[in-house]
């Protein structure tokens, strides 16, 4: 191959590499920071509310899960969340409580799994920062095919950024012979 067709490569690689960069550069920053915050979720009561204890561990005295939502349900009633709005309830075996989240709002109650108090009422930051991380914040389509995106532009980065690394070496070795 000679040099100059090497050195018409090159430059049409770097094009590819800068627009590619850049666009998936917005995408790349917005998982990073995002990535970052989701590091330190359970750190930081703002991101992530901290999990409180209850007063019996032993699971045989857990009320019934159908308590727990009525029980979670008058703590949001004030913020209009039902029934149709729970995501899940986690329990939380070593600290006696089930975490309630709902899937509007970013909502956490944590309750007593035994007595049936509300130890808590909060909003889960982590939850929308996730969605944002993953691209689910728009849509389950555009969370499969953004991330589709990112994975093959990085790939065409990686690829191109290896040309444009070894190409002007190629080109030397050529010039030098």
């Amino acid at each position: 191959m000679k040099t100059t067709s090497l050195a018409k490569s090159l430059r049409g690689y770097r094009k590819i590499h800068k627009y590619i960069g850049l666009v998936l550069g917005v995408i790349i920053f917005i998982s990073a920071l995002t990535g970052i915050l989701l590091g330190w979720k359970k750190n930081v009561d703002l991101l992530q509310p901290p999990t409180q204890k209850g007063v019996n561990l032993d699971m045989a005295t857990y009320r019934p899960v159908e308590e727990l939502a009525a029980k979670s349900l008058l703590a949001v009633d004030s913020l209009g969340l039902t029934a149709s709005n729970f995501d899940r309830i986690e329990y939380r075996p070593t600290k006696g409580i089930a975490k309630v989240i709902f899937d509007t709002g970013s909502w956490e109650v944590q309750i007593d799994a035994t007595n049936l108090e509300v130890l808590s009422v909060a909003k889960r930051h982590s939850d929308w920062i996730e969605h944002l991380h993953d691209g689910s914040i728009i849509s389950e389509t555009f969370k499969v095919i953004s991330m589709n995106v990112l994975g093959i532009g990085l790939l065409v980065l990686l690829i191109s950024g290896l040309w444009l690394w070894y190409g002007p070496k190629r080109i030397k070795k050529l010039k030098n012979k």
